[in-house]
């Protein structure tokens, strides 16, 4: 009889695709696990389909993303362990206070509304969403500066330009607008 390898799902946050998991996915393969990385709600399946077609991301908040992963999570036959960044995380924290998945891992997680002080770095990271009120139910970008001001700070600047051409994509702005209050999801 074979064993059942654990089933292990990546959450990705604003800004980036689906994709850019694909080492974490590599080695935890390698290591025995079976991970996926399911993009969100209207994601394309490729980078550069994500840049020609923003709007299908568009207006897409947490509670739709969190619905999407749900269902995604619902329709497995095991309960997976999920891991995810950013707002990734939030999600990953809001599905395991509803009871959905195994365990979570919420790495640099966003704040829920309302925590204080929200640290000035991350305001100006997600500027490019908050920036603008009519930005709510649109898609947003950001530059490549803005990429290596949120993710690549600690990397030299080819290789974080290297990142933003691989793996950087619009991202619906209702996230950053619309955090759930509090955890009792």
């Amino acid at each position: 009889m074979r064993a059942t390898r654990a089933r292990v799902i990546f959450i990705h946050g604003m800004w980036l695709h689906a994709s850019s998991w694909a080492p974490w996915l590599e080695h935890f393969r390698a290591a025995g696990y079976d991970p996926v990385a399911p993009g969100w709600p209207g994601e394309p399946d490729t980078v550069a389909e994500a840049w020609q077609r923003p709007d299908l991301v568009a207006n897409a908040g947490i509670d739709d993303i969190a619905a999407h992963y749900a269902k995604i999570i619902d329709s497995l036959d095991a309960s997976p362990v999920l891991i995810g960044h950013s707002f990734g995380g939030l999600i990953t924290e809001k599905l395991l206070g509803q009871g959905i998945g195994t365990a979570s891992v919420a790495i640099d997680p966003a704040q829920i509304k309302g925590v204080l002080p929200l640290p000035l770095a991350q305001l100006r990271a997600a500027l490019p969403a908050l920036g603008n009120p009519a930005n709510l139910h649109r898609s947003v970008s950001l530059t490549e500066e803005e990429f290596r001001f949120g993710f690549g700070n600690a990397l030299p600047a080819e290789e974080s330009a290297e990142l933003y051409a691989k793996w950087a994509i619009p991202s619906p702005a209702r996230p950053a607008h619309t955090r759930p209050r509090d955890h009792s999801y």
